[in-house]
C-alpha cells in the first residue's frame, strides 16, 4: 500500500463543508466509543448497526456518505481492539483506554462517495455535505493507477490548508543490486547518528532553531482575546511554524534513511523505546527534536522497498561494552570517549555502533518486539531480520517526488 497526497484547492464554502464532514465523522466515532462504554463486549457488527441508527436519527449524519460513517466506526473499533490487545499482552503502564476525539482533522471515504475526473486532476465528492469538486495540486500522476486500486480517500485539514490522500494498493518494491556492505547505527543527541565505519551525521535540531519564532508566535496568541477571530488567526500562524518544523524533521529522516538503505545490504540499529526515554524531562525536548522514531520508520520502509535487511537489536550495554575485548566499561553520558583496560580507545558512539552491528550479525530470528503503538505515532513495526516493515504499517506516506 502507498499513500499519495495532493493539496486540495477549492472555495471557502467547500472548505467549510469539509470541516462539517470532519466534525460529523468525529461525532460518529465518539458515539461509537460511548456505545461501547455503555455496552461492554459489543463487537464491530453492533457498531455498524449503530451507524445505521445514527443516520436515521440525525440528518447531518445521513448527509455524510455511508462509507465515511463506516470508516469512522472502524477507527473507533481499532482503538477498542488495541486496548483489548494491550490488556491481553499485559503491557506495562497505561493500556490505551479509548478516548473521545476533541479536535479531529480528517475524514475518510472508502470506494464510494467520490469520483475522479478524466484527467485525474480533480475529485468530486458526491455526498450531501456539499464539498463538491476540488482541484488536486501535486506532482504525482494518478493515471498510472487503476481506479480499482484506490481503496481509500482521506480529506485532511492542516494549518496551511486542506489535503487529499489516496490509499493505493500497489507494489512498491524496487530492484537493486547488492552492495556487500553492512552497517550499525547508534543514534544520539550530539550527532544524529554514528555508524560502525566512524561516520557521523550532524544533528540539525530543527525545533531548537525555530524556538525563537515559536516563542514570538506564542506571545501573539496569549495577547489575543479568547474566542476572537484574531486569536484564531494567531493560532493558525503558530500552527504553521510547528508544521514546518515537523516537515523538516520528517524530510531529513527520510533523506538520510534512504541514503543509508541504498548503500548497505544490512542495517542494524537500536530497538529504542522512545516513549520511555522522553520521561526524562531533562532530555525530552532534545530526544523529540532528534526524530529517532521517524528515522527508524523510514529505514524499515525503504528496507522493504529496496529489498534490504533491517535489524533492531537490544540497546542494553551497547555503549558500555568494549567492541575490542567485550569488557564492560561503565561511563556516564558526559563521558564521550571509550577507554578500556585492554588499551582500546575510541569515540563512545563509534564503539556502540560496532557493538550494534555485531549483535545484529550474531542474532538469528526475533531481535526485539515493539508493542503496538509504542510512541505517539500509530504505526506498528516489525523487527524480524528479513521481514522488514511492510504489511504492518498503517499510516505511511509515500516519499517525496524526485522531480
Amino acid at each position: 500500500m502507498i499513500v499519495l497526497e495532493f493539496k486540495a484547492k477549492g472555495k471557502t464554502t467547500q472548505y467549510a463543508a469539509i470541516d462539517e464532514a470532519i466534525r460529523t465523522a468525529q461525532f460518529v466515532r465518539n458515539k461509537s466509543i460511548r456505545f461501547w462504554m455503555d455496552n461492554r463486549g459489543v463487537g464491530q457488527k453492533e457498531l455498524y448497526r449503530l451507524s445505521k441508527l445514527l443516520r436515521s436519527e440525525f440528518s447531518f449524519v445521513k448527509a455524510l456518505n455511508s462509507s465515511a460513517c463506516q470508516a469512522s466506526i472502524e477507527r473507533a473499533y481499532s482503538s477498542i481492539a488495541r486496548f483489548y490487545d494491550n490488556c491481553k499482552k499485559s503491557v506495562l503502564g497505561k493500556k490505551g483506554y479509548p478516548k473521545f476525539k476533541k479536535n479531529s482533522r480528517s475524514v475518510e471515504y472508502k470506494i464510494s462517495g467520490w469520483s475522479l475526473s478524466e484527467t485525474r486532476k480533480q475529485i468530486n465528492f458526491t455526498d450531501k455535505k456539499g464539498i463538491g469538486k476540488l482541484n488536486l495540486k501535486g506532482t504525482w500522476d494518478l493515471n498510472f493507477y487503476q481506479l480499482e486500486q484506490i481503496k481509500r480517500v482521506r480529506l485532511v485539514r492542516r494549518a496551511d490548508g486542506y489535503y487529499v490522500q489516496f490509499l493505493i494498493s500497489a507494489d512498491n518494491k524496487v530492484e537493486s543490486q547488492p552492495t556487500g556492505k553492512t552497517i550499525g547505527l547508534d543514534v544520539g543527541l550530539k550527532e544524529f547518528y554514528t555508524d560502525s565505519n566512524g561516520h557521523s551525521e550532524p544533528n540539525p535540531r530543527f525545533y531548537r532553531t525555530g524556538e525563537k519564532r515559536l516563542k514570538f508566535r506564542h506571545k501573539r496568541v496569549s495577547r489575543k482575546k479568547k474566542g476572537s477571530i484574531n486569536r484564531k488567526k494567531a493560532i493558525n500562524k503558530l500552527g504553521r511554524i510547528h508544521l514546518k518544523i515537523s516537515r523538516q524533521r520528517e524530510e531529513h529522516a527520510k533523506r538520510v534513511a534512504r541514503c543509508v538503505i541504498q548503500s548497505n545490504d544490512l542495517v542494524a540499529y537500536e530497538d529504542l523505546r522512545i516513549k520511555n526515554l522522553v520521561k526524562n524531562h531533562c532530555l525530552a525536548k532534545s530526544i523529540n527534536d532528534a526524530g529517532w522514531y521517524q528515522f527508524r520508520k523510514w529505514l524499515e520502509y525503504f528496507g522493504v522497498k529496496f529489498g534490504r535487511i533491517t535489524v533492531a537489536v537490544n540497546p542494553a550495554y551497547t555503549s558500555q561494552e568494549c567492541s575490542n575485548c567485550g569488557a564492560v566499561v561503565k561511563k556516564s553520558l558526559s563521558t564521550r570517549t571509550h577507554v578500556c583496560e585492554c588499551g582500546f580507545v575510541m569515540d563512545r558512539d563509534w564503539n556502540a555502533a560496532i557493538n550494534i552491528l555485531k549483535l545484529a550479525l550474531s542474532t538469528v530470528g526475533h531481535t526485539g518486539t515493539w508493542i503496538l503503538d509504542p510512541n505517539a505515532s500509530g504505526d506498528s513495526t516489525s523487527t524480524h531480520a528479513g521481514e522488514i516493515l511492510y504489511e504492518q504499517v498503517g499510516s505511511m506516506n509515500e516519499e517525496s517526488s524526485p522531480l
